[in-house]
């Protein structure tokens, strides 16, 4: 066998290279410190903890959270199946803008813009143009820009002198609408709840419109109650405006929720690109698309829906890179995951899940409308959701009580009250997700009928007790 000697003279590295061989995370602090020293909580400690001490303290505090399957507040996707997470393990170091480095993944994200045209019925998916982003309040906001930019360009004689620009849209639209128009100085024509129409008026947003408004948003699943907003009477309101005043005002309907629910179970509803007047359509990966959270889809008609002036073309780590987003910088995980779901799942097997869900929002909402306390708003057969309130003879208490009564067992149901010409209503609204199976729903109602006895027996809602309860936006 051969014989090896030391090293030889002179090439042994310096103390200070091989102090930089090592990564500083391999060096444990001393254990016993670890023990007898807690670290601060708003400054940073001195020196290091080991991992184990690290990860205890991070673990044992997140313990206090909620349970996130059985948080019936959020449209937010809390199961994946374990496949999926390893894939997103595999890419959650890899950064989503750097498309020349990554180009595979740049790929996956290409072919879900692809899908999403073909499944919203886009007049040529090929040419169709669109990009993930974090999600959909992002993709909202791109979306409005670029009505934005469209609108200040057919107007460049009056704007930014004399014109305002205006975005009619319901008052049940996400906060994103009214941060955009905060932060793009544009103003909110919104139409108000009248009654049992908790969502957009078409006759009334088209009332809205005159030569300074930008576009109408239709929502295709109202966050206040799951309901589906008419998308194709809104287009026939502007299509009889521009005919009697030439004003041709594009339609940008927020699918956060609905557009990846519609496709799959309301088939004949024409919602999408098939209206000529719908320009863009938005979407969450991370609610019905049933990824975990971090992405969302913006897409457009035609490229001619998306100005071009928008679009940046940066020369980034050695390539061209067209782009458009609000941030730069984020993980590639999500997208694979949205297209790992795509491909797993195909067409039927969205329905199949989507199904399931509606057939548990459905059955669970009939089951609390017998028990007699309450009323429903809605009955979770368009979105997978449902809201209600109580029974106009329940005195005892209200649903804010019943909120508070349900956190004590584990379930997060919001409650909160409708917006103007609405303020009157306070609801429970129950967002029924994959993961949310029937006997879940079965424990929930089985936990709702052990508290209505206590509830009954109040002299008042505790509310009351307590001050007025606040809105809930989410």
């Amino acid at each position: 066998m051969p014989l090896h000697k030391g090293s030889a003279h002179g090439t042994e590295p310096s103390d200070e290279m091989r102090r930089l061989a090592l990564n500083p995370f391999f060096g444990e602090a001393d254990p016993v410190t670890g023990m007898e020293l807690a670290p601060p909580r708003h400054r940073m400690p001195d020196g290091p903890l080991p991992p184990s001490t690290a990860y205890g303290l991070v673990h044992d505090e997140l313990m206090l959270d909620g349970n996130s399957r059985l948080n019936l507040a959020t449209f937010v996707t809390t199961w994946m199946e374990p496949q999926a997470g390893v894939l997103m393990s595999e890419c959650r170091d890899k950064n989503m803008i750097d498309k020349d480095e990554y180009p595979r993944t740049a790929e996956l994200e290409r072919r879900c813009v692809a899908m999403l045209a073909d499944l919203w019925n886009a007049p040529d998916p090929s040419a169709a143009v669109g990009c993930s982003t974090t999600g959909s309040s992002e993709a909202c906001m791109l979306a409005a820009l670029a009505l934005k930019r469209r609108w200040s360009k057919r107007n460049a004689d009056r704007y930014p002198a004399t014109a305002r620009p205006n975005l009619v849209m319901g008052i049940n639209v996400q906060v994103c609408w009214e941060k955009f128009c905060n932060f793009w100085e544009v103003e909110p024509r919104l139409v108000p709840m009248d009654g049992d129409r908790f969502h957009l008026d078409p006759q009334a947003a088209a009332g809205l419109c005159d030569e300074n408004t930008i576009g109408v948003v239709g929502v295709l699943g109202s966050t206040f109650d799951g309901s589906y907003e008419p998308i194709a009477e809104l287009c026939a309101a502007l299509d009889a405006l521009q005919e009697h005043t030439g004003l041709d005002i594009p339609v940008h309907v927020d699918g956060a929720s609905g557009a990846m629910v519609a496709p799959f179970l309301d088939e004949d509803l024409v919602w999408d690109f098939r209206q000529p007047r719908v320009a863009s359509i938005n979407t969450s990966g991370h609610k019905y698309g049933l990824v975990y959270p971090g992405v969302g889809w913006a897409l457009w008609r035609t490229p001619e829906d998306l100005p071009e002036e928008l679009v940046f073309r940066v020369n980034y780590l050695g390539g061209d890179m067209p782009t458009f987003a609000l941030n730069f910088s984020r993980p590639g995980a999500q997208v694979v995951a949205q297209y790992y779901t795509f491909l797993r799942l195909g067409r039927e097997g969205y329905r199949a899940v989507q199904q399931a869900s509606r057939d548990v929002a459905m059955g669970l909402a009939e089951r609390i409308e017998a028990l007699g306390d309450f009323k429903l708003l809605t009955r979770g057969d368009q979105l997978p959701v449902f809201a209600l309130t109580t029974a106009p003879d329940v005195t005892a208490y209200d649903v804010f009580d019943v909120s508070q009564r349900l956190r004590g067992r584990g379930w997060l149901v919001p409650a909160y009250t409708f917006p103007a010409n609405r303020e009157d209503l306070s609801v429970l609204r129950i967002v029924c997700r994959n993961g949310f199976s029937s006997d879940l729903a079965e424990l929930l109602l089985n936990d709702l009928k052990l508290l209505l006895p206590e509830l009954r027996a109040q002299s008042e809602p505790l509310s009351r007790r307590h001050g007025a309860a606040t809105s809930f936006h989410h």
